[in-house]
């Protein structure tokens, strides 16, 4: 029993004694309650170990005044006898009428509150100084963890009639306390800059109002100190020690200095790398896995890289729990350093259950068909980890996140508990651009991409603009088979008028629908099948371009198409919310076929990959290339040409603008089409850890025409900003067009603004 209770009891027990008279036994006739206000009377009698009719004594006195004092609802208890009654005198604590909470701003009223009740302060529950008190303590504690520390805070009880008093916190919560300096002691290898670029912890500048990166953290400055250390470590100082952390603030509680001792020592380079242990794999084969060779300068990074990278090696044969564990053996002397890989792979494991959680709109199905690790199976890093990646480009949660704890009572069985954070699946999307011949362009849809939880895409998409206005509606199941065949069907119908810029008198108007399979033959491959139907039909005028009149002349005013379909699809990227590395091919190839007017072929391939240059910055290169031509002695139909152009193009640029022009002007596309992107892709400044919003610096490329020619080539470049809002996706570009061709139209600014349901 610690010191407080037992002076506690000293003190009841004291009062007790105090208040409890002495007297001879008697037998108890009735008892009396006297001092009670908002307490009822049967209240005090269940606590009372005695009842009428008992033997009254001042053993039992004593301890009916230490079971009441115990309640904790009065100041005072007494007792007294008169003529065999028992009376027991009280004075109840005062009960808060009402708290009042003057001066906060930096936190939410309510909260306040909220915080304040679950302490046991709150209206109509008893006051307790001690509790105020405490909870002054932990308001000053808050505003100190917010750079407050200059907070002033007052509380007062006033008393009420009736026995209750009114709570008043009086919050002066002071200026935010701002990091003025941070200073790096006994650093001679690398500039201080170089130092603290690498901390979270900085002195006030453009972004900090916002990320509250300038306010002074324990646990923010804690991780900076392991940065640092990891910073010589990778470099190969092994002795790197930090010797002191200073943090001071002035009087005035306004500005905070930090200052870090440290000592850099010599630079190790590695001797030797050996493995020991119980190797069930060739140690030819681990030691491919070891990025530490003899005379490299020592790195913890490569050195932790390589342990996981056997320890996960292991782990796709079955050993779960496999440890490696590295033990240096240093020359200081030399300024040498080798190491010996101890494994020991522990028990091989298999997988008893897969447990999901945090799906409450996708069915379980729907994920677990994603899986590549089964149930009862021996346990695979691998497959546990393409099983994660899977799930994750099903683009429908925004975290996908797996543990594989042990099965309690056995030494051989894990479960994998995968756990994801669903996000809105349904989109309105919204677009607009601004251009100097079409002027506003708007673009909408309604789409969902898992129908009712099952995984099926259903949407409808409409885009508008003085020169083209598209409607189609398209479906797909992803799994037709549970061999993850899928199925789907489009339906569309295009209205081209160049007429209404004054860029070309004529109109197409082509209604057509197709239909879909893809057959998966490995987990990151694809094949596609389709087959169409599409009609076309063209209107001329007078005065309309003579190569759109001699189109109508030698194929008609209405033709007809049955596109087939072949393509090869393969997603090798490592997360679908936020890429990082890996990436997607498409090879593919349409013909019209026999049974239609038109006979012709397109032919295309694009390459997309991300490149991870650091733990902040990631290169994305995209490129895309296509062929088309004409079958049977005829030209490609003109409406089928390649265009480029606009925000999923070549930014800068007007909507399908690129590429050679009719005399009036408009684009007349090309039957060749050559496009490249390079993206610098990065976070915000100081919100690294915030996943829904992405910066880049861009350079876009391309040209669209009857030959390659990189003369015509055009290119721009600019920034833009990917942000998963509240309210929906949104994406911004701002672009300069800095190689064109006469008569291109440009387009600086353009952005997507999604509403998601």
């Amino acid at each position: 029993m610690n010191l407080g209770k037992r002076l506690a009891l000293f003190v009841i027990g004291l009062i007790a004694a105090l208040n409890a008279c002495a007297f001879d036994p008697f037998t108890v006739k009735d008892i009396r309650v006297e001092g009670i206000q908002r307490v009822e009377a049967g209240t005090v009698f269940s606590y009372l170990p005695v009842k009428v009719g008992d033997t009254m004594t001042d053993e039992k006195a004593s301890q009916a005044i230490r079971s009441l004092f115990a309640t904790g609802f009065f100041k005072d208890v007494s007792v007294e006898v008169d003529n065999g009654v028992l009376i027991i005198l009280i004075q109840e604590r005062p009960s808060v009428a009402q708290i009042e909470i003057n001066g906060a701003k930096e936190f939410n009223k309510t909260d306040l509150q909220k915080g304040l009740k679950s302490m046991g302060l709150a209206e109509g529950q008893i006051f307790d100084r001690g509790l105020l008190d405490k909870a002054e303590q932990e308001l000053k504690r808050q505003y100190v963890s917010r750079g407050r520390y200059a907070n002033q805070i007052t509380t007062t009880a006033t008393p009420l009639e009736r026995n209750r008093v009114a709570v008043r916190i009086d919050i002066v919560e002071g200026d935010v306390a701002k990091i003025r300096q941070i200073s790096i002691i006994g650093n001679t290898l690398f500039k201080e800059s170089d130092l603290l670029a690498i901390f979270k912890l900085r002195t006030p500048g453009l972004l900090t109002w916002y990320t509250k990166d300038d306010q002074y953290s324990k646990q923010k400055l804690a991780g900076d100190i392991e940065a640092l250390k990891s910073y010589y470590l990778d470099r190969g100082y092994l002795e790197f020690n930090v010797d002191s952390t200073q943090v001071s603030i002035t009087p005035d509680r306004k500005d905070v200095y930090i200052s870090i001792g440290v000592t850099e020592g010599p630079q190790f380079s590695v001797s030797n790398v050996n493995l020991a242990g119980e190797m069930l794999i060739p140690k030819e084969d681990a030691l491919k896995l070891v990025q530490l060779k003899a005379g490299d300068i020592f790195s913890r990074a490569k050195l932790t890289e390589s342990t996981k990278a056997i320890s996960d090696r292991l782990g796709n044969d079955g050993y779960a729990f496999a440890n490696v564990n590295a033990v240096p053996d240093i020359n200081r002397e030399k300024r040498t350093v080798s190491f010996t890989l101890f494994v020991d792979p522990g028990r091989r494991v298999y997988v008893r259950r897969i447990n999901v959680a945090g799906n409450t709109k996708t069915r379980d199905e729907v994920i677990r068909r994603e899986m590549r690790q089964l149930e009862g199976g021996w346990y695979s890093a691998d497959k546990i980890t393409k099983s994660k990646q899977r799930v994750d480009r099903l683009g429908y949660f925004t975290d996908v996140s797996v543990e594989t704890p042990s099965v309690s009572g056995t030494t051989d069985q894990v479960d994998i508990n995968m756990s994801v954070v669903e996000k809105p699946t349904g989109n309105i999307m919204l677009g607009a651009g601004y251009g100097s011949t079409e002027g506003v362009v708007f673009s909408g849809g309604v789409s969902q991409q898992n129908v009712f939880g099952t995984g099926n895409f259903l949407g409808v998409q409409v885009n508008t603009s003085k020169l083209n206005t598209i409607y189609s509606l398209s479906f797909t199941q992803p799994y037709w088979t549970v061999d993850g065949v899928s199925r789907g069907f489009d339906i569309y119908k295009r209205n081209m008028d160049p007429s209404a810029i004054g860029a070309g008198l004529y109109r197409t108007k082509t209604l057509g629908a197709n239909g879909r399979l893809g057959v998966p033959f490995t987990d990151i491959d694809n094949l596609g099948l389709g087959l169409g139907y599409e009609e076309t039909s063209i209107t001329t005028f007078v005065d309309s371009p003579a190569r759109m009149q001699a189109y109508v002349t030698t194929f008609g005013q209405t033709n007809t198409t049955i596109p087939a379909t072949l393509s090869w699809s393969r997603d090798t990227r490592d997360s679908a919310i936020y890429t990082t590395s890996g990436g997607t091919q498409r090879s593919w190839l349409e013909t019209g076929v026999p049974g239609g007017t038109l006979r012709y072929y397109k032919a295309g391939y694009q390459n997309q990959r991300f490149f991870p240059l650091s733990k902040t910055f990631t290169l994305y290169l995209n490129g895309d290339i296509g062929y088309g031509a004409g079958l049977d002695g005829r030209p490609l139909p003109f409406f089928k040409n390649y265009y480029l152009g606009g925000v999923s193009s070549v930014r800068g640029f007007t909507t399908s603008s690129i590429g050679p022009k009719y005399t009036d002007g408009s684009a007349i596309g090309g039957t060749k089409k050559l496009m490249g992107n390079a993206e610098l892709l990065f976070p915000v400044p100081g919100m690294s850890g915030d996943k829904s919003v992405r910066l880049s610096a861009f350079v876009d490329s391309g040209m669209v025409g009857e030959e390659y020619k990189f003369s015509e080539l055009r290119a721009s470049a600019g920034l833009g900003v990917t942000w998963v809002s509240p309210f929906g996706p949104i994406k911004i570009s701002v672009a300069n067009a800095f190689r064109s061709q006469i008569g291109d139209t440009k387009q600086k600014f353009q952005f997507t603004f999604g509403q998601q349901f």
